[in-house]
């Protein structure tokens, strides 16, 4: 005779109607003693979801999208039981598990909870394969001084987003970018010279909406000038960023600084035009992050050409050869996109104007 979980699972699990739900949820929340069971196959469902590529972070926030806070939080639950019996799977994945929700999921009457439980392993189970990202071979580990430089990094760019003044702002964010180069060239002089290169690896980026499109320019400027490559999956929410280690550290710094700095600048942006009488729109905040991102790219493709010397090159272009060898073997397919919604005009002169301000500066020649 098949569990009450297991007829629950027939009912609700491959039938997406609200009355089936209702079937499966009646189900569970009559046998208490199916708890144990329930939780034990979600734990499976979402070792199923690391097989097929797919990483916490990943996970947690396409459930946040598509569900409520509430499947977040038993997500994060299984996924936080389920880790006890996995297998370790390095420093990001680590760090993706201690960002979990600590906060147990809200257990009202049983037949909400089961009913919010049968809408997570619905969308756990239609989780596609997509492509992994595995730990290189020889993982690098940070040296004391490292941490301290990745430390002070963000603590400038912390500055730079809360400080209510635009000159402090360009001048952390002009010392960060400096720091940021000098941790890069530094592990690249460092890979030269050891007796066995270091090889690339990847990372996922949250690109939520809205504005999305916007937003994956703005990252793939941040990845092209830090000698990474990226990838936009739109259905899914994210950005797969392909480099070595240290350049994905500051690709993620850099990124969500300049983000947050933009939203800033764009709220501003828009008081100043209502002030003025003139009602901003979707198409206004469309073609300013479109705006932004274009000009910080531009900026930072010119910093990109001067910030290192000449016998730094061959090194560099060594990397950004394995690099590209890296995306070739994760995406042999990938296709390109045209911004959409972009004819504000004056979204797009406040937002050219907001990259100014945001200061990229030129890294200075580093040898």
């Amino acid at each position: 005779m098949s569990s009450t979980v297991e007829r629950a699972f027939q009912a609700a699990l491959y039938a997406d109607t609200d009355s089936a739900l209702d079937t499966g949820a009646s189900l569970l929340a009559a046998d208490p003693t199916a708890d144990a069971e329930l939780d034990r196959r979600g734990q499976e469902f979402v070792a199923t979801a690391w097989r097929r590529g797919w990483q916490p972070a990943d996970v947690v926030r396409i459930v946040r999208r598509e569900l409520d806070d509430v499947h977040a939080r038993v997500l994060s639950a299984l996924i936080r039981a389920q880790a006890a019996y996995d297998r370790p799977r390095g420093p990001r994945w680590t760090a993706q598990l201690d960002e979990l929700a600590a906060e147990a999921p809200p257990r009202t009457d049983r037949f909400s909870y089961a009913t919010v439980v049968l809408e997570l392993y619905r969308l756990l189970l239609s989780l596609p394969a997509i492509e992994p990202l595995e730990q290189p071979a020889a993982a690098r580990h940070h040296s004391k001084s490292e941490f301290r430089m990745l430390a002070r990094i963000r603590a400038l760019l912390a500055k730079a987003e809360a400080t209510g003044f635009p000159e402090e702002a360009e001048a952390l964010s002009s010392k960060a970018q400096e720091l940021m180069a000098r941790h890069s060239v530094d592990e690249a002089l460092l890979a030269a010279g050891a007796p066995a290169a270091d090889a690339p690896g990847a990372c996922r980026i949250g690109v939520e909406p809205p504005y999305e499109q916007a937003k994956a320019v703005l990252l793939d400027a941040v990845a092209t000038a830090n000698h990474c490559r990226a990838v936009w999956n739109e259905p899914f929410g994210f950005t797969t960023v392909v480099g070595f280690e240290p350049d994905l550290e500051v690709v993620e710094l850099l990124y969500t600084s300049l983000l947050v700095q933009a939203q800033s600048a764009m709220a501003k942006a828009e008081a100043a035009q209502r002030a003025g009488g003139r009602k901003r729109t979707k198409t206004f905040r469309q073609s300013f992050l479109a705006a932004y991102a274009h000009r910080v790219g531009t900026r930072l493709a010119a910093a990109a050409d001067t910030q290192v010397t000449d016998d730094l090159l061959p090194v560099l272009a060594t990397r950004e050869v394995a690099v590209t060898d890296h995306l070739d073997r994760m995406f042999p397919e990938t296709t390109t996109t045209r911004l959409r919604g972009v004819s504000d005009e004056a979204g797009w002169t406040e937002g050219s104007q907001a990259a100014d301000r945001a200061q990229v500066r030129a890294r200075r020649p580093l040898g």
